[in-house]
């Protein structure tokens, strides 16, 4: 199996003919809205600032808000990242004393729609998830279609692989990892070295949900698995997977595939088997992401408020998905195209949970 990302070397869920069609012919195609964690409480000593913008990077706003208003990176929250190619609508936060300095404010493609206070700053992965907002174009008549491999993907749950866009130009970051992790790269920046390596773990944790797939237990639970509860996000071994695998069926309970690092450890029994054959097949071994904290990532996740929308053109998708997770596994499911997948540029990141507890950015839309 290939460290290079390829959509086609995952398994789908929906085995149903796709409904094909283009992505971001516009940006306003793509809409993202940032859920917050929690309600703001409207007072506090830090300012919470909601932007809209096109165009930009959420690494570009930030460093200009810091440049122009005079604000130290240190000094300014944010939740997730999110992608230059869409329009997207997120919360920032600044200690309250840089207040009046807000008017001076000003980016092309960046709007502040609202502006309220909070007790605390805001921190990486502080959201509930995202709304998306969809333009499928090219595929007129396609609706219905959308419609139905929407309803398997809500009943089931959706595959909750790491999309292209964690794994950059051409999807090749993951092989810069293994470099990284073998003591061969010669990238020095250790923030781009923690990032290369986190989509080595990312390559592994997607050919895991794959297998579950292919072994038909992507609903089920095996001996050995850590499975998590969607409710209360509690984690537990799985000792009788007779007796668990009906909570899974039911969407109450998933598996979690192992996010490599010093602090997690490799699954056991039926589970492990499956996951050293994950291992196996990239030629990796659990020993190389001493680097990494590690961490356990839901196998599937499901799709909140979904609907469909027929347009002439095609149809127009909107649905929530959790924290951590991308829109382009839904995409995917639904469209069965290379969707997203950088052929001229890198697609930026998204929100929270780039698969490490340390919290560093991780990839989406």
């Amino acid at each position: 199996m290939s460290l290079v990302f390829d959509w086609s070397a995952l398994r789908a869920l929906t085995m149903d003919e796709g409904t094909g069609g283009t992505l971001r012919q516009h940006p306003e195609d793509f809409r993202v809205e940032e859920l917050p964690a929690y309600p703001l409480s409207g007072e506090g000593d830090h300012l919470f600032i909601q932007v809209e913008k096109r165009g930009h990077t959420t690494a570009h706003v930030l460093r200009e808000l810091g440049t122009q208003l005079g604000v130290k990176d240190r000094d300014i929250g944010v939740a997730g990242l999110k992608d230059r190619h869409a329009v997207t609508t997120q919360w920032l936060s600044l200690p309250a004393r840089y207040e009046a300095r807000l008017g001076q404010f000003a980016l092309s493609g960046v709007e502040v729609v609202q502006v309220t206070r909070h007790t605390n700053k805001l921190g990486l992965g502080h959201l509930r998830g995202n709304r998306f907002v969809v333009r499928v174009r090219g595929a007129p008549g396609q609706a219905e279609q959308a419609a139905r491999l929407l309803a398997q993907l809500q009943l089931g749950g959706v595959p909750n692989y790491f999309g292209p866009q964690r794994f950059g130009l051409g999807g090749l970051n993951a092989e810069e990892g293994l470099r990284v992790v073998r003591g061969e790269s010669r990238v020095r920046d250790p923030r781009v070295r923690r990032f290369l390596t986190t989509a080595l773990q990312s390559v592994v944790f997607n050919a895991f949900v794959s297998l579950r797939l292919e072994h038909g237990v992507f609903d089920a639970l095996l001996r050995g698995d850590m499975a998590k509860k969607h409710d209360t996000g509690g984690v537990f071994q799985v000792e009788d997977a007779a007796t668990e695998s009906p909570r899974a069926a039911r969407g109450e309970v998933s598996a979690t595939g192992t996010l490599f690092g010093k602090k997690v450890r490799p699954l056991s029994a039926e589970a492990g088997e499956l996951e050293q054959q994950a291992l196996a097949a990239l030629g990796l071994s659990p020993e190389m992401f001493h680097s990494r904290k590690g961490d356990r990532r839901l196998t599937r996740v499901f799709v909140e408020d979904a609907s469909v929308q027929p347009q002439p053109d095609g149809y127009t998708l909107a649905f929530t998905l959790p924290r951590g997770s991308f829109a382009t596994s839904v995409l995917r499911e639904i469209m069965k195209t290379q969707v997203d997948t950088p052929d001229t540029e890198a697609a930026e990141i998204e929100a929270s949970d780039p698969g490490d507890t340390e919290r560093e950015e991780g990839v989406s839309a």
